[in-house]
């Protein structure tokens, strides 16, 4: 019995050192946001968090958090205040970029939301009042879940975890033992409570160089929902595959390019204008917004059959849409 109750000891003070190794290199990094705007009322203030991510200040955080403020101001928890800007913000990734105007800023390490696997160990963290960071801990539930943004379009490929998120939380990074951030957490699911979602940081490393350059995102619009999903070697081989992997369609909304173009569900995209496409970022990274307005062939799989559709891609919200 003391040898038994000894191991337990011993495996909750390993499962004890990882989290606190994790959060004591990521927790320098994780900031409060303070937001005013006329979005929220003239008095009313809002708040949420964020974490640093390069050392003169750029910070990632929700676009939700941010986007009607007219004034923010971020706190780091040494106590140190900022005034910051809004440098842009995506709705549909729900994820928006601030900047404080100083230099020599603890900032975090991102990691590579590629190779998380379900079960493998998360920590939340979040600053919602401004002088500490609260911690949550769980595990990658569900990975490839689609989930829908404010703005309305599905956000793919996101991180289920079981590590809970308070609001305060939201735009807070989701980390691994190591302290490299993997996902931003978000907190835009109503009766989600017990459960974390994030957006890919893979995702992140895509949308803040545009939004540093353009202060926005334009994209290239099919109109469906996906998942990755992967093919066995042998079958890749038989259809004449590129890569051990393709996307899924899952839904194909009512008068969306991909309908128009005869897209169905459960055809899988393997090619688009000749490029391998073997995971969502593949895909989102093709539909640049220069492929706006111009078709392009994509190739699917549909009953073991190679169909190359031609699809014209919409921005979202363009009214040709409707």
């Amino acid at each position: 019995m003391n040898g038994t109750h000894a191991g337990d000891i011993a495996l909750l003070d390993a499962y004890s050192q990882a989290v606190v190794g994790g959060v004591e290199k990521a927790s320098p990094s994780v900031v409060h946001i303070h937001v005013r705007g006329p979005g929220l009322g003239s008095e009313s203030r809002g708040s949420g968090s964020g974490f640093i991510f390069t050392p003169d200040g750029f910070i990632l955080t929700n676009s939700h958090v941010v986007r009607k403020a007219s004034r923010l101001e971020v706190i780091l928890i040494d106590g140190r205040r900022f005034p910051a800007d809004l440098v842009g913000d995506d709705p549909d990734t729900d994820l928006a970029v601030v900047r404080a105007h100083e230099s020599g800023l603890p900032a975090a390490a991102l990691g590579d939301s590629d190779a998380l696997r379900v079960g493998q160990l998360t920590i939340a963290i979040g600053n919602p009042l401004g002088f500490q960071c609260t911690v949550t801990t769980g595990v990658v539930s569900a990975l490839g879940r689609s989930l829908r943004s404010q703005s309305g379009r599905l956000i793919d490929n996101v991180i289920q975890t079981d590590a809970a998120l308070n609001p305060g939380n939201s735009g807070g990074p989701l980390v691994t033992s190591l302290g490299e951030v993997i996902g931003v957490n978000t907190a835009i699911i109503l009766g989600a409570q017990g459960l974390c979602f994030s957006t890919p940081i893979n995702t992140a490393k895509y949308v803040v160089p545009r939004l540093i350059r353009d202060g926005r995102i334009r994209r290239g619009w099919l109109g469906i929902g996906v998942q990755n999903m992967k093919v066995p070697p042998h079958a890749a081989r038989v259809l004449g595959l590129r890569a051990e992997g393709g996307v899924l369609v899952i839904s194909v909304e009512p008068g969306s390019p991909a309908e128009r173009a005869g897209m169905r569900e459960r055809d899988l995209i393997v090619e688009l204008e000749g490029r391998a496409v073997s995971s969502i970022d593949d895909l989102h990274n093709a539909l640049t917004g220069e492929r706006i307005g111009i078709p392009v062939e994509v190739a699917v799989i549909r009953h073991s059959e190679r169909i190359v559709l031609r699809i014209v891609p919409r921005e979202p919200g363009d009214p040709m849409n409707n």
